[in-house]
């Protein structure tokens, strides 16, 4: 069985065990966290009832790879080069 969740705009395909990056949450290493899925995918058929809700265990606050931002503006000799590093949650899902 999968389950379509929706966690800060974002939108995640998981099953049992699965462990993924998310944006950032405001809760401790070792919390669980729970969220209703948008939609449950069994072998034969899809089902948009919200039944249970989908428990998410918080393993580690990180951040990801940094992202260089350049920017430049040709023949005005214009240059700005800068970075950003986003913060990133992984979490399993129980």
């Amino acid at each position: 069985m999968q389950a379509l969740i929706k966690i800060s705009d974002k939108q995640f395909l998981v099953k049992k065990g699965d462990t993924l990056f998310v944006p950032h949450q405001k809760a401790e290493v070792g919390n669980i966290i729970e969220v209703k899925p948008l939609a449950r995918i069994e072998e034969d058929n899809t089902s948009l009832d919200p039944s249970d809700d989908i428990q998410l265990k918080i393993l580690e606050h990180l951040k990801d790879d940094k992202v260089i931002v350049f920017k430049k503006k040709r023949r005005k000799r214009y240059q700005k080069r800068n970075g950003h590093r986003q913060l990133m949650t992984r979490v399993e899902v129980l």
